[in-house]
């Protein structure tokens, strides 16, 4: 099974926990693009086995064209569930998989392998059942964040910092003034980086203080200018915010349309004077993906 090789775009991503009920369908009835229903650090070890239950009765409730928005964080590949998860919720055709402390590129192609037997022992079509990973939660994954182009069913990458300190033993993963340590900032620009060359969607970390919702905007329009396309929720307050920080804003889309226009009635330009500055193809590229997350091709 080959990469999905299509273009995907959510902007927010909220977790609710998958032993219960209540919060999956007040997620689900919310604006989140995407909703994880947690099979993993949500779920206490003796509760997995009902969870799983829960969460595969959820989904086949659910009309079949709502399940796409429906995704699924399985527990990790070094484990003992993953295998159970993935068989109770894939006949139930969830839009995609978390996978969560993954090792490299390996983890993808043995998921894909499970997905694909699953796909086709259920009847489900095989190979559409999209993948996001979790790409720094271990000192290892760290070292492989750029060995996932062309993997198989992978859509978007994400990163961890709280699994991270854990695993190196950090008694802290924040400077005293709140920001991240160089370490899980090593571990932003490394996820940033090993999406691009993936060609999938980056998509930033929680922010776990969910009442700080300015705080909230504040870092999700930082890393938006950094080159993310959408952020993790952990609570259902912080996807309006999210979902308006990853959205172009009517003026970015003017400016971006104005670029693409002035390069249209120049063709063969290299680079060209706009404004008092000097605009390249670089420019270009980046009005014309600012354009398409837009909506306007």
């Amino acid at each position: 099974m080959t990469s999905t090789g299509e273009a995907f775009s959510a902007r927010s991503w909220l977790f609710a926990p998958g032993d219960s009920e209540r919060k999956m369908e007040k997620a689900a009835a919310g604006p989140a693009d995407i909703v994880l229903l947690d099979l993993e650090d949500a779920v206490a070890e003796e509760g997995k086995p009902g969870a799983r239950a829960m969460v595969s009765a959820f989904l086949a409730a659910r009309p079949e064209a709502e399940r796409g928005r429906l995704w699924v964080r399985v527990n990790p590949l070094d484990g003992p569930h993953t295998l159970a998860d993935l068989a109770a919720i894939v006949p139930a055709r969830p839009g995609g998989i978390m996978l969560p402390k993954a090792r490299g590129r390996a983890d993808v192609e043995v998921l894909d392998h499970y997905l694909s037997a699953l796909e086709v022992s259920a009847g489900v079509e095989q190979g559409s059942t999209k993948v996001i990973v979790l790409v720094t939660e271990t000192a290892e994954g760290m070292f492989t964040t750029g060995t996932y182009p062309g993997a198989p069913r992978l859509v978007a990458m994400t990163w961890g910092a709280e699994d991270l300190a854990d695993a190196v033993g950090a008694s802290e993963n924040r400077n005293p003034d709140g920001s991240y340590g160089f370490t899980y900032e090593l571990a932003r620009s490394l996820c940033l980086l090993g999406a691009s060359a993936a060609g999938v969607a980056p998509i930033e970390t929680i922010q776990g203080d969910f009442r700080d919702l300015e705080g909230l905007r504040r870092r999700a329009e930082r890393v938006r200018r950094d080159g993310y396309r959408g952020m993790l929720a952990i609570h259902p307050t912080q996807v309006d915010v999210i979902n308006a920080a990853f959205t172009p804003t009517a003026e970015e889309l003017a400016a971006a349309q104005e670029i693409v226009d002035l390069f249209a009635a120049h063709p063969g330009v290299g680079a060209i004077g706009h404004k008092g500055a000097m605009l390249d193809r670089p420019h270009l590229a980046r009005a014309q993906a600012l354009l398409a997350s837009g909506g306007r091709a």
